[in-house]
């Protein structure tokens, strides 16, 4: 019984610390990869920065230069830049024409 309870501490340390984190960043990676639709500007995980000109079942086809269209997994998208319609936002005090 007395070594029992180490044991179950190292568990729960070891689950809070390593396999939780863990999960949130896979889950939070899986949301990326789902949402990503034509237009969306990215940078994959070997440093490109580019443009979505059309995406596949588990590639896509990225524009990374005027002409040049290269097809990635989309495992290699490291993030998103920016969305394919960005929302306008009105300033506020805006003038009335």
């Amino acid at each position: 019984m007395g070594m029992l309870f180490p044991l179950a501490l190292f568990i729960v340390i070891f689950y809070f610390f390593i396999i939780r984190p863990q999960r949130k960043r896979q889950k939070a990676q899986d949301d990326l990869l789902a949402s990503l639709v034509r237009g969306d500007q990215i940078v994959t995980i070997g440093g490109f920065y580019g443009t979505i000109r059309e995406v596949r079942d588990d590639n896509l086809v990225l524009e990374i230069a005027d002409g040049v269209r290269v097809r990635i997994l989309k495992s290699a998208v490291a993030s998103k830049k920016a969305s394919a319609a960005p929302a306008q936002k009105e300033e506020p005090g805006g003038k009335e024409e």
